[in-house]
């Protein structure tokens, strides 16, 4: 309660303005119509994966998920990793722009809170010790926060460690990326019969989300569903 206070108080002071064309932002956020409008929005997606498909094959899974289904019931992602939401994202992940982050995990709640199961418990994916140092923030964490106070839902932040310190996955290729997460999370207390929904920043071959869907799966999980910002086209 008292943060939307504040939130609408700020809004009143200071008028928002748009990151992309400098516009007056609408609705209390960094963007404007024609920006928020003109987004690459992720509209015909699998129904399984999140991957972009061609309209025509709304709502059927993809052709790589029914023939190998993947460790989770369902993903969710309403943008596409291009431009401009790829700017966006890199000076929020790399540039440490907060204020993107929560414009960014306000767009994914707004799509969220327009109809999804809810879990039990939110998890955003974890980066190892050294990488948080690094960076100084978890980017998963800050989309999840305006998610979480959105949908009312419990962050499991301390549910899951990142045990190794894997290296950098844009750098792999796919099958570098799923050696590269092998045994990588560790889930500190049991899940049983929980629903549990993974949030991340972006899929691009679903590695990551894998490699914690299946950790989550042996803790006891019952049911798992992979949240994310963006989703990358798959690769021809």
């Amino acid at each position: 309660m008292v943060y939307g206070w504040l939130k609408q108080a700020c809004t009143l002071l200071y008028s928002p303005y748009c990151v992309l064309c400098g516009d007056r932002g609408h609705a209390g956020r960094e963007l404007c119509v024609g920006c928020l409008r003109d987004l690459p929005w992720n509209r015909h997606a699998c129904e399984r994966c999140a991957a972009p498909l061609p309209p025509a094959t709304l709502g059927v899974p993809c052709g790589a998920c029914l023939k190998t289904p993947p460790p989770w019931d369902r993903a969710l992602s309403p943008l596409l990793y291009a431009w401009p939401l790829d700017r966006l994202l890199q000076r929020f992940k790399f540039n440490g722009d907060l204020a993107i982050g929560r414009l960014l995990g306000g767009l994914l709640a707004d799509f969220l809170a327009a109809g999804v199961a809810k879990p039990d418990l939110l998890l955003p994916v974890p980066l190892h010790a050294t990488r948080l140092r690094e960076r100084g923030f978890n980017q998963a964490l800050e989309l999840a926060q305006p998610v979480s106070r959105r949908l009312r839902l419990t962050i499991a932040q301390d549910l899951c460690a990142r045990t190794r310190d894997t290296a950098v996955q844009s750098k792999l290729d796919a099958a570098a990326r799923r050696r590269n997460l092998r045994n990588a999370f560790t889930i500190r207390h049991t899940l049983d019969g929980a629903h549990v929904a993974i949030l991340d920043d972006v899929v691009t071959t679903g590695a990551t989300v894998t490699a914690l869907a299946n950790t989550v799966r042996k803790a006891g999980a019952l049911r798992v569903q992979v949240w994310s910002l963006t989703r990358a086209a798959r690769a021809p």
